[in-house]
């Protein structure tokens, strides 16, 4: 869907976006990064606003820039408001919709359908003036899913919004993806990003310092620490502190040998066992060795295990785990 060939943007002497590789398929992505890490650089690229100063980059197989055509398969929530305080929203997405091309009578259906849908039925005909910092995000929102986009961009996208309208703007973009749309949502709410299950992509100083599933990057920094440690004696406790929390979730016909074996054989961070005593829940910052061990000890007491599967660590603790490595905290 969208591609970086070792995309750089200057301005003047400042790197926006610096040797950028990637690729993305269709589906839900979030992009993370503190202020002035790129992301809106990287928003702006992809929309045909900005050109890259170094490399290319192709969205549904095209240059975006200059391609109007373009537009009207990408839908852009932007974090700044560029709303008119003296029309009405419906107004507002309809005039939007007709710069996409569609008729008078075809716009004015997608624009009251669109307000309907981000809950903005009854202040539709209202004046943008009047409007909450809330009312103004849902009519952006509206102006960017009316013609039906087959990729939808959100920068800041639960600014303004109360907890309802937070709540409401993730099961909209849930049932998007659900539906086939394409999501990008730029946040730093974190575990709002994470309610839509993205891969990730995290920005840091105009470069990219991660990208993947969540739990693939997690799987990497577990085994990069889990070098480090083998190669630095004593310096077991200082890396730990570091590493993400994950959880694994067993259910056997023996759990609790096989949770007192396995802590006799490696370092957890601790486990419970359901009421029930039929879920297994170990807490590991090593998730290599504790799959390893488990299986072992399968073999070994002949458990019989009907379920086995790892928890999600949320998208704050990768994120503080990937910036304290960035910046040389974490050993």
């Amino acid at each position: 869907m969208i591609e970086f060939q070792s995309v750089s943007k200057m301005y003047g002497l400042v790197n926006g976006v610096n040797d950028v590789c990637m690729k993305l398929e269709p589906g839900a992505h979030g992009l993370l990064g503190e202020n002035g890490s790129g992301k809106t650089t990287m928003i702006n690229l992809i929309t045909g606003q900005l050109r890259p100063t170094i490399g290319s980059v192709t969205v549904f197989g095209e240059d975006p820039w200059g391609k109007e055509e373009m537009l009207r398969r990408i839908g852009l929530c932007p974090a700044v408001d560029v709303l008119y305080s003296n029309v009405s929203a419906y107004e507002w997405v309809n005039y939007q919709v007709r710069l996409m091309g569609f008729d008078w009578k075809e716009a004015r259906q997608r624009a009251e359908n669109a307000l309907s849908i981000v809950g903005m039925t009854d202040g539709m005909y209202r004046k943008i003036g009047g409007y909450s910092l809330g009312m103004r995000q849902r009519t952006k929102l509206a102006q960017a899913i009316a013609h039906e986009p087959e990729l939808l961009i959100l920068d800041e996208p639960y600014n303004g919004l109360d907890p309802i309208g937070r709540q409401s703007m993730t099961d909209l973009l849930r049932e998007m993806i659900k539906n086939g749309t394409s999501v990008i949502v730029a946040s730093h709410v974190l575990h709002e990003v994470e309610a839509i299950d993205p891969s990730l992509l995290l920005m840091v100083k105009g470069r990219m310092l991660a990208q993947g599933p969540p739990e693939e990057i997690h799987e990497v920094l577990a085994s990069q620490h889990s070098q480090a440690k083998a190669q630095e004696s004593g310096t077991d406790t200082e890396i730990s502190e570091h590493k993400p929390m994950l959880e694994i979730f067993v259910r056997s016909n023996n759990n609790y040998v096989l949770a007192r074996k396995l802590f006799d054989r490696i370092r957890l961070q601790g486990f419970t066992i359901s009421p029930d005593e039929n879920e297994l829940t170990i807490s590991t910052t090593d998730m290599d060795k504790t799959y390893e061990q488990i299986s072992q000890i399968i073999l070994e007491e002949n458990i019989d295990v009907y379920e086995i599967r790892s928890a999600k660590a949320s998208l704050d603790d990768l994120f503080s785990s990937l910036m304290k490595i960035h910046r040389g905290d974490a050993g």
